[in-house]
């Protein structure tokens, strides 16, 4: 069984709306998941969102009851990280290195064009090489910025719209987002 933790900002929102709608359409067609959700500047505890909260009962979805910290724990449990935003994906990598293997945003890990996926790996391998040169001191070449703009501005967005502080309509198609890459990953699960 696989377990995945799906990590946004504060664990109210996008994040637990990601956890309780896999967790549904996992069962539905019967592949063997086990979900959490965490947030990178979550206060655990916190109750989710009003909003997201009715936008998984319209999907007869039971969420998470409250927000939960990302932590080592959870890093630790997890087969397969996915994150709601690029930035949420470089915050894992940085706070928790040994994780770089398995983290992932949600959109990029179901992306099935070749020339998008090869780009990734090439900047997320630039990207740790950056990191690593950065917590050593070492100068980081101009060309090696350069490569790392040049990549970024040629692939498509991976974030999740975020619907904090928006209307219902905002949560809605945050969760359709979220809808169409769930279904697509358990596509690569069956």
């Amino acid at each position: 069984m696989k377990h995945i933790l799906f990590v946004c900002t504060g664990n109210t929102c996008r994040s637990p709306m990601a956890e309780g709608l896999l967790r549904k359409l996992a069962s539905e067609r019967g592949v063997q998941v086990e979900v959490r959700s965490a947030g990178v500047a979550a206060t655990s505890g916190m109750p989710i969102s009003r909003h997201a909260e009715a936008v998984l009962r319209d999907h007869n979805v039971e969420g998470p009851p409250h927000s939960t910290q990302l932590s080592s724990n959870l890093v630790g449990w997890a087969d397969l990280i996915l994150t709601l935003t690029r930035s949420h994906k470089q915050h894992v990598m940085q706070v928790f290195p040994d994780s770089v293997h398995k983290t992932y945003t949600l959109k990029e890990y179901v992306e099935n064009d070749e020339q998008v996926l090869n780009d990734l790996q090439e900047l997320d391998s630039l990207f740790a090489t950056l990191e690593m040169k950065r917590a050593l001191g070492q100068e980081i070449l101009a060309s090696e910025r350069e490569r790392a703009i040049e990549i970024r501005q040629r692939i498509p967005s991976f974030d999740i719209s975020d619907p904090f502080g928006g209307s219902r309509d905002d949560y809605n198609i945050a969760a359709a987002e979220i809808r169409t890459a769930l279904d697509r990953l358990l596509d690569k699960f069956e």
